[in-house]
């Protein structure tokens, strides 16, 4: 029988407040429900007020209690950046979640692209770090997830771009961790592996020539990531179950860590 008390974990986030970037949907979706299920309010950040609204309405579905606060607005803009803090000055939670990716091939990626890539998936973190980061520090306590992924490790030959910018988010993640020594201040990259969110239906869309979900599924993993051990796309809330506990207070032995909830797609035992 079960241990109630393991069963029953409290992750003491009740009174935290928690911002989670490009959180109307997906896995940011997901991490933001979670987070609320456990008693933190959360900040939901889209880029339209349809969007957010949405997200709103699904959490409370969800978690009828939920304490929700919400931002509109691309966090891949400085200005917008500036706007959010001036709104929130200090968060306890940062998970930079914003992100973008696209199958295309290497030759086909302009200049353009590369930087609109960098500027949304690793400049937003930054800048979202570089506000609250200091504030964490005062109070000696806090919390900064980077949504990388197992492309920043074994780069996609189909969106080298998208895997350039996961690498270089667990280089600045590992970073700022650095500089949190001796702190109550943690800093964590999370690296998910394929997982089924909204937006890995319009990748299937581009790449399966019109085949039914199922059958793309398991033609994706035999011949694209053959090396996955679960041999199925992850749910968003199998990932956000691992960025939940990470923002607890149950993981302050946890910082500097880049940790993979990729199904194991990556071929290694560390």
């Amino acid at each position: 029988m079960p241990d109630a008390k393991l069963a029953s974990m409290d992750l003491q986030l009740t009174g935290k407040l928690a911002l989670i970037s490009g959180s109307s949907k997906g896995i940011g979706l997901a991490i933001a429900t979670g987070l609320a299920r456990e008693g933190a309010t959360v900040i939901v950040n889209g880029r339209s007020e349809q969007s957010v609204g949405d997200a709103l309405a699904k959490i409370g579905r969800s978690v009828p209690a939920a304490k929700i606060e919400s931002f509109t607005g691309d966090l891949s803009e400085a200005a917008i950046v500036e706007k959010l803090a001036a709104q929130f000055p200090a968060v306890d939670i940062l998970v930079n979640n914003l992100g973008i990716f696209e199958p295309k091939p290497f030759e086909q990626i302009p200049d353009a692209d590369w930087r609109r890539f960098f500027e949304v998936n690793v400049l937003s973190g930054v800048r979202l770090s570089r506000v609250y980061l200091p504030v964490m520090k005062k109070k000696n306590w806090g919390r900064i997830l980077f949504i990388s992924s197992e492309s920043g490790i074994q780069i996609p030959t189909e969106m080298i771009h998208y895997g350039t910018t996961k690498t270089a988010q667990l280089a600045v993640s590992r970073g700022l961790a650095e500089t949190c020594a001796g702190t109550g201040v943690t800093v964590n990259a999370v690296l998910p592996g394929p997982t089924h969110s909204d937006g890995v239906d319009e990748f299937v869309k581009q790449l399966s020539g019109g085949q039914p979900f199922a059958e793309f599924e398991k033609e994706f993993f035999a011949r694209v990531r053959p090396s996955s051990l679960l041999q199925r796309f992850a749910t968003t809330e199998e990932v956000a179950h691992l960025v939940v506990y990470l923002s607890s207070p149950l993981s302050s032995a946890t910082n500097g860590a880049a940790l993979r909830v990729d199904g194991g797609v990556v071929r290694a035992c560390f």
